[in-house]
């Protein structure tokens, strides 16, 4: 095992800590953690990080239902077309990727560089969105759904999934106060039971059925991340979380403009 190695499982841990700490986010570095320390490829990155985004929203959608914050309808009506999304572009999609996209003059835009490019652009507003402070809506207005615009959003924030491995919650949040009038808190749980299913079904309906999973490899990453969880819960009981988030959205602010430094200025 090599430092880049060691490094990158002492990450694995550190992504748990922070997902405990501050609730969300953390698994966001579940990317460029596989690809720029384990160096695997761009498909076994996005896929591998489903599997941990998943497990470990799975983990705090149910904390989150035993606070009473999750709504499980609204759950299933946001979930179900954000899984077929998913699961489409990871079993069709992803693996039908030629490896160079197209050409400009002598510019190749590879595969390599479209999931991780668009993963770059993406955790901009994910940084943002952990830097603006959430707000309780005051009313209590009954839960409504705008079923055409909530199957359209579904679909395109699981496409988003399927092609760059993160869980999306900076979209399904929004969505789910604008959408369905949700109350922020809930928007919050309830976001988190949607980001585990969709991302795991497409993680078994996608990658586990049209690639070869090194399951020893990824399980050891994921249990390293899990057990970061219940270390990063337990210190928040010791450190203001709130104050961490805003330094954590800098910190992904950071990392977006090195992931997009690393795949189109370094050969």
């Amino acid at each position: 095992m090599d430092l880049l190695e060691i490094f990158g499982y002492i990450s694995a841990l550190i992504i748990g800590i922070s997902l405990g700490l501050i609730g969300g986010g953390g698994s966001i570095l579940a990317v460029p953690v596989l690809a720029y320390l384990f160096m695997v490829n761009e498909k076994v990155a996005t896929a591998y990080s489903l599997f941990v985004v998943g497990l470990s929203a799975l983990i705090g959608g149910i904390k989150q239902h035993f606070k009473g914050y999750v709504d499980w309808r609204t759950a299933f009506v946001f979930g179900v077309p954000a899984i077929i999304g998913v699961t489409l572009v990871r079993h069709y999609v992803v693996p039908a990727l030629p490896d160079v996209l197209f050409h400009i003059g002598e510019f190749e835009f590879t595969r390599r560089m479209g999931m991780f490019g668009l993963f770059a652009l993406l955790m901009i507003p994910a940084a943002f969105s952990m830097l603006k402070k959430r707000e309780e809506k005051a009313d209590n207005k009954e839960i409504k759904y705008n079923y055409p615009l909530i199957l359209l959003e579904g679909l395109v924030v699981g496409a988003i999934t399927g092609f760059i491995g993160a869980g999306g919650g900076f979209l399904i949040i929004p969505a789910l106060v604008i959408l369905a009038n949700v109350k922020m808190k809930v928007a919050v749980g309830t976001s988190l039971i949607i980001i585990a299913f969709k991302s795991l079904l497409g993680f078994f309906l996608g990658d586990a059925l049209t690639m070869e999973i090194d399951w020893v490899f990824l399980l050891t990453f994921t249990a390293l991340s899990l057990i970061g969880i219940f270390i990063g819960s337990y210190l928040g009981n010791f450190i203001d979380g709130n104050k961490l988030k805003k330094g954590f959205g800098y910190f992904i602010f950071v990392m977006a403009i090195f992931i997009f430094y690393m795949e189109f200025f370094v050969k």
